[in-house]
């Protein structure tokens, strides 16, 4: 990664210079992967503060660090951890963006393809065995015993409860009362 410094920089020890140099290494290592990268740092010094910002160019995006700080080692550290985060959190966006979690069905066949014969009750009893198993809930005893229609059923659910159970006032079944994931409520009469 190349470095440009712009303004009036102070003198770093080697320690210092050597953990920055770190710093610098480590940022690199993320993004070089389509060529080197040029970092820009500019140092200004404004009432006895040291302010450092830190500008790269990634993935056709500005990373901007800017770090105000006592002294200007510490104002430069700042300023590469803040666009380190930058870069990290571009990187997952641009990773989870490009993964493809969608099952892809294969092309249709052409129309002049022959037709495939009818498929046997074999073929078919081995996919039902296959399929998966319908979710069960286990219900407690949570009915008022007082027998009731459905829409009274509805309105004595809890928002937090996904089901109901209570007796059908009209026929004397019992009937269950299941709210969906997307708000509506299913009901299952016995």
């Amino acid at each position: 990664m190349n470095i440009t410094f712009t303004g009036k920089q102070d003198k770093l020890t080697s320690s210092q210079e050597r953990k920055l140099a770190t710093q610098f290494s480590r940022l690199s290592k993320m993004m070089e992967k389509r060529g080197e990268k040029v970092a820009q740092v500019a140092l200004q010094t404004v009432r006895h503060q040291q302010r450092a910002e830190v500008r790269i160019n990634f993935h056709d995006q500005a990373l901007v660090g800017v770090s105000i700080a006592a002294d200007q080692y510490t104002a430069i550290m700042d300023a590469v951890t803040k666009v380190e985060k930058q870069t990290i959190k571009l990187l997952s966006k641009y990773r989870d963006s490009k993964r493809d979690t969608t099952v892809r069905k294969p092309a249709a066949e052409p129309a002049s393809a022959p037709v495939a014969p009818a498929k046997s009750k074999a073929q078919t009893e081995k996919k039902r065995k296959t399929a998966k198993p319908a979710r069960v809930i286990k219900a407690g005893a949570r009915t008022t015993g007082k027998p009731m229609t459905p829409e009274e059923a509805i309105l004595t659910m809890d928002s937090e409860s996904d089901y109901a159970v209570f007796t059908d006032s009209e026929t004397g079944r019992a009937g269950i009362l299941v709210r969906r994931r997307d708000g509506k409520v299913d009901l299952i009469e016995s």
